[in-house]
């Protein structure tokens, strides 16, 4: 499919009569941070400590949600029954500590090229991420200086119900002050990919992990891509497409 038939068939479905591209939205493991290796090795140790089994491989395919449900989904599963918020705070926490011991993760390959082409083009710059990893967070001004703004981040400390639930982008369309058809979400999650589709954005996937590339179309994805310097080997193209149907 061209870029301009994917963005023809995603203004029909919504509704729309244009795209007006402001905004680039961000989903922060896996699409800016080579991240999700340490995730899913820190879920998998932290929920095994604590009598539930997570497997590396499941922990990437519930990349979007916030912690806390994360925790409850598996712990549903395994007792039946949902954790008090004693244990969902202990167990996060231990997932969190666990997250520290590996290495700083580093920038997706061609993500800062990316970043600097949006910027060059004068659009909005915002993260939204289903994470409440402090050290990550806290990275994101120093690792793409003049990128991001704090102001601009939605985070799972911001939002009540996480993805694959819309909430999380459509906070960010009512801070930066959005319409759905102004934006442009990047995830490369499915859950992350169906939150962005059902808050009516149009939504770029990128395969960075080990997903079949099939479960992040199903999820709704405008358009897929297999890497993110591929991706940003074609964002002119894109871009150049959506000014033609502003």
């Amino acid at each position: 499919m061209t870029y301009q038939a994917a963005i023809a068939r995603y203004l029909k479905r919504n509704g729309h009569t244009s795209f007006p591209l402001k905004a680039v939205l961000f989903d922060m493991d896996g699409v800016l941070f080579n991240s999700m290796p340490y995730h899913a090795e820190a879920w998998h140790k932290a929920m095994q400590r604590h009598g539930l089994d997570l497997s590396r491989e499941e922990a990437y395919l519930h990349e979007g949600r916030t912690g806390s449900d994360t925790i409850g989904i598996v712990y549903q599963r395994q007792y039946g029954k949902q954790p008090t918020a004693e244990e969902i705070k202990t167990i996060y926490a231990d997932k969190c500590a666990e997250f520290t011991v590996y290495p700083e993760p580093e920038p997706v390959e061609g993500v800062n090229e990316l970043l600097q082409m949006i910027k060059n083009d004068g659009l909005i710059r915002m993260v939204v991420t289903g994470s409440g990893q402090p050290a990550l967070i806290n990275r994101l001004t120093h690792s793409f200086p003049g990128i991001f703004q704090r102001e601009l981040m939605i985070t799972a400390f911001d939002v009540q119900q996480g993805k694959p639930n819309p909430e999380p982008y459509l906070k960010a369309l009512r801070k930066a002050g959005l319409q759905p058809n102004e934006a442009i979400v990047v995830e490369n999650a499915p859950m992350g990919v169906q939150a962005g589709a059902s808050a009516g954005i149009f939504t770029v996937a990128v395969n960075t992990g080990p997903i079949n590339g099939q479960l992040l179309t199903a999820a709704g994805a405008d358009l897929l891509f297999e890497s993110m310097q591929v991706f940003a080997n074609e964002w002119d193209k894109i871009y150049k497409e959506a000014r033609r149907a502003m």
